[in-house]
């Protein structure tokens, strides 16, 4: 099968985020690829020092966004490619090369799509789209629909994400003896102690807002009082308004001791993708589906974030988890379901010719 060849020389060709002459080497190949498979080539181009695919129309009605960068340091899978019966294993197959490769034989099959299809592929998106998120809004505010052709749950696709919000919090105390004068310090751990319970209570199950502390430093020796301390939370919820509810909050963060100061940096990484944005386009799927005979595909909010929330935000339409059907995304055992593969291809073939015709 041509796809699954096109796939391994894909994954081999390892693109961890961080390793800019990879990722412009994966993306370099993918273009190759698709200009066998499409007949017509397509642009690379550099968005702000990083390298970006871009096939078809420079103003598209519908979009078919992925990336092309992975999770994975380089030769973190032994072997990188493996196919054992109908499962195929590799770093970045499931997330979400495959998904990019479905979108690419999609297109083929569909006469004229260069005029108002266009598909994009960036090299930020697992470390959170810094560079390629201003392109990606500015595509969406043109489009009827963006497509993201992220990792299916279960082929199920994504008509709800969380948003996120980064925050590093840094305490400066004032170093002393802990054993001779520590009551003429002003203790960073103890204070940042504080942070920790006011920030955990923050949380709303409700919602699905989600607020953890994750890393945390402090401290210099075993011996004094500490006079720095730092503190990272990772924020997530379904609706952009209790972003804004934690955004508040963390920024009232105080001291307690009055010589003691507080720096709060960070915010709002990507909004939430809400369904008010999803449901439209999941209904003209699951119709196609049923014309082309399938089961209902189904869907699920989960709490991972992509740039389909970009796209949202930016007012397109938007519906995600079109790629692959797998398992083990940001895992050693990524793998996706090879006899999936034209199933999904098929579907997806049929719904953008659907979403050309509306």
């Amino acid at each position: 099968m041509t796809f699954i060849a096109d796939l391994q020389a894909l994954v081999e060709c390892q693109s961890p985020t961080e390793d800019l002459a990879a990722c412009t080497q994966v993306i370099n190949l993918a273009a190759e690829i698709s200009g066998r498979v499409l007949g017509s080539p397509a642009r690379v181009m550099t968005e702000k020092g990083r390298p970006v695919f871009w096939w078809g129309s420079q103003e598209p009605k519908i979009v078919l966004l992925a990336h092309l960068d992975t999770v994975w340091p380089h030769n973190s899978f032994s072997p990188l490619w493996s196919v054992e019966g109908d499962i195929a294993r590799g770093p970045g197959v499931f997330d979400m090369k495959a998904g990019f490769l479905q979108a690419v034989y999609a297109v083929a099959e569909i006469p004229g799509a260069e005029q108002s299809v266009a598909i994009i592929a960036t090299t930020d998106e697992e470390v959170g789209s810094q560079t390629s998120r201003e392109l990606i809004e500015r595509v969406a505010k043109g489009a009827s629909a963006v497509l993201v052709l992220e990792a299916s749950l279960n082929g199920k696709v994504k008509t709800g994400r969380k948003g996120t919000a980064m925050y590093r919090i840094a305490i400066t105390g004032r170093a002393a003896h802990a054993g001779l004068e520590p009551e003429k310090g002003i203790n960073a751990t103890a204070e940042i102690a504080r942070i920790v319970s006011q920030a955990i209570a923050l949380e709303n199950p409700e919602h699905g807002t989600t607020v953890v502390p994750t890393t945390m430093q402090s401290g210099t020796t075993t011996n004094t009082v500490p006079a720095l301390a730092t503190l990272d939370l990772d924020i997530r919820s379904y609706l952009q308004s209790e972003l804004l509810r934690v955004d508040a909050a963390v920024r009232s963060f105080s001291a307690a001791h009055p010589e003691a100061k507080i720096e709060i940096s960070g915010g709002t990484n990507r909004p939430p993708l809400e369904p008010a944005s999803t449901l439209k386009l999941y209904e003209i799927l699951e119709r196609v589906a049923q014309t082309l005979g399938m089961a209902p595909i189904g869907h699920a909010s989960v709490g991972g974030a992509s740039d389909g929330n970009f796209a949202a935000a930016a007012g397109a339409p938007t519906l995600d988890g079109l790629g692959a059907i797998g398992d083990g995304a940001h895992a050693p055992h990524e793998q996706i379901l090879i006899s999936s593969v034209p199933d999904r291809i098929s579907l997806l073939t049929a719904f953008i010719k659907e979403l050309i015709r509306e």
